[in-house]
C-alpha cells in the first residue's frame, strides 16, 4: 500500500467525527501501517488500541480479539483488500463487531469483492481523492459527503444496541 492522501486522512477523519465517536480503535495490515499512524495522529479522541494484522494468516482470531476488546465507538482500518477480506471475515464470525461502525482508507473497499457476502455490508470510507463510499451488499456506492452518511440520530452507545 502507498502512503495515504491527505483528501483521503481528512475524509476519513471527517466520517468518524460526522458519527460523534470519541474512541477509536485502529487496525491496519502491515503494509498499511503508515496510514494508521496518520489516523491517529490527525484524531482528536482517544485512540483505545492500535492492531495490526498480517495479509495472510491461520485464522486473524488473535488480532480480532484485540480489534473488538475495547468496544470503542468507531474501527478505523487500512489496509490491503486481501488481508482486511480476511481479517473482516473473521471478526464477523468470533466477535461483535459492527461493520456498521468501521470506517476504512482506499484499499480496503476492494475486500467486498472477496470477503462473503455481506461482511461488510454498511462499512464507508474514502478514495484515494477524498470521495466518500458505503459499501452495500457486495457492491460499493458512492455517496455526495460526509455529511449524509448516516440519517440516523442516535448517539454511538444508542447504535451498539
Amino acid at each position: 500500500m502507498t502512503g495515504v492522501t491527505a483528501r483521503e486522512l481528512e475524509t476519513v477523519v471527517a466520517l468518524v467525527r460526522a458519527q460523534r465517536a470519541r474512541t477509536v480503535v485502529i487496525g491496519h495490515g502491515r503494509e498499511a501501517a503508515p496510514a494508521a499512524e496518520a489516523f491517529a495522529r490527525a484524531w482528536d479522541g482517544t485512540v483505545l488500541a492500535v492492531v495490526g494484522w498480517p495479509e495472510v494468516a491461520a485464522s486473524w482470531l488473535r488480532q480480532a480479539r484485540r480489534f473488538t476488546a475495547g468496544e470503542p465507538d468507531a474501527w478505523v482500518v487500512a489496509g490491503e483488500a486481501r488481508g482486511w477480506a480476511g481479517m473482516s471475515e473473521r471478526l464477523r464470525r468470533s466477535t461483535g463487531w459492527d461493520p456498521g461502525r468501521t470506517y476504512g482508507f482506499a484499499g480496503t473497499a476492494a475486500a467486498v469483492a472477496i470477503a462473503p457476502p455481506g461482511t461488510l455490508e454498511g462499512m464507508r470510507g474514502a478514495g484515494r481523492d477524498g470521495t466518500v463510499w458505503r459499501i452495500g451488499r457486495n457492491l460499493i456506492f458512492r455517496e455526495s459527503s460526509v455529511t449524509c452518511q448516516d440519517s440516523r440520530a442516535e448517539s454511538p452507545q444508542e447504535q451498539r444496541s
